[in-house]
């Protein structure tokens, strides 16, 4: 039962959540789901551009880069270009929590990751980054 205010004009029901009328909205995502649909939107502006350069790439979004205990640079690396093997395709993997520590706003987040995007795919394509996407600020 929901619960209305003293003159019967209180919330009918959940604005967002499971339980909307129209399926979740963005204030019900998770943050990786939040960060998903940032990076596929990037992503595909970006392969809209270089259709055929990059049909065969995949991208794919890991929580935090797995570095080896030799490790010694200070930073933490925000994506990783993984070229084809025999059984897999090339592969874009960004690390959402180095790239959602970095930003402060999720516009500062947008515009990190078509960055980050835009940089790796900049050197696999071996074009400067301003080529791969008009928005691209260095």
């Amino acid at each position: 039962m929901t619960t209305r205010d003293r003159r019967g004009r209180g919330m009918r029901g959940p604005a967002y959540g499971p339980g909307a009328p129209r399926g979740p909205v963005p204030a019900a995502l998770t943050r990786g789901e939040r960060f998903d649909r940032i990076a596929v939107t990037v992503m595909a502006d970006v392969e809209e551009r270089w259709h055929d350069e990059l049909a065969r790439v995949e991208l794919a979004v890991e929580d935090a880069p797995v570095l080896p205990a030799s490790w010694v640079n200070p930073r933490v690396p925000l994506a990783s270009f993984v070229d084809a093997t025999a059984g897999a395709p090339p592969r874009l993997v960004l690390f959402r929590r180095p790239l959602e520590h970095r930003a402060e706003t999720l516009v500062d987040l947008e515009a990190l990751v078509l960055t980050v995007v835009v940089e790796q795919l900049a050197e696999v394509l071996g074009v400067p980054p301003e080529d791969v996407h008009p928005d691209y600020e260095a």
